[in-house]
């Protein structure tokens, strides 16, 4: 399998690489965004008595997940191309549903926290990532493993780590979704996002949560 290129890290001596793979990477984010999402649409904050908690999940929403789609369409859509017989018609569908959930994000994320559409907005990602989640399942998962050795999936694994560390935290539907561009793009939204944040004090991991 010919995978996505990137600048030399050392990753990619003979010996095996170290890490996990971008399916077990994923997998795990998967499982994180969506309990956040569960946590949101669950009614935990209400009953608590406590609004910050729910702006505080609004925000680390966004920005895991907005990461996370950065570093899946970087990486994990080319290697689908490039793998896969049906890549090109797989990597588009995913590419134009991520437009349809980053979209959907930006409305839930410049929501106030009683506006009476919230549940609503928070259902609209919910499903988003529901459909998001059981197409990597489903799909692009299994049939990556098939086609390609546990070193070639760690090094993607390590890749999309290294992505998101660069990736925006905010959604930016906009912006180009597909290489070249999107690598040369995203990581200079991350830098406006990242100061912005910064200068906002605003919560962008899930360990950061109280």
């Amino acid at each position: 399998m010919t995978l996505p290129p990137l600048p030399h890290t050392g990753d990619d001596a003979a010996h095996d690489p170290g890490g996990r793979s971008i399916v077990d990477v994923l997998t795990e984010e998967h499982e994180r965004i969506t309990a956040l999402c569960r946590e949101l649409a669950g009614g935990t904050v209400s009953s608590t008595g406590a609004p910050h908690r729910r702006r505080d999940l609004v925000e680390v929403l966004t920005a895991t997940l907005s990461r996370h789609l950065s570093a899946e369409e970087q990486y994990l859509y080319p290697s689908v191309r490039a793998a896969l017989g049906d890549g090109d018609q797989l990597a588009e569908r995913e590419v134009a549903a991520d437009v349809e959930l980053l979209t959907a994000l930006r409305v839930l994320e410049g929501a106030a926290d009683d506006d009476p559409r919230f549940a609503e907005l928070t259902g609209a990602v919910t499903a988003g990532l529901d459909r998001h989640v059981r197409a990597a399942d489903g799909t692009l998962f299994p049939r990556l493993r098939e086609v390609s050795t546990m070193e070639d999936l760690i090094r993607l694994g390590n890749r999309v780590e290294i992505a998101e560390e660069a990736a925006p935290t905010r959604p930016h539907p906009g912006a180009p979704h597909t290489p070249p561009w999107n690598k040369v793009v995203e990581p200079a939204l991350g830098v406006v996002d990242k100061v912005r944040d910064a200068a906002g004090g605003r919560t962008t991991y899930p360990e950061d949560l109280t």
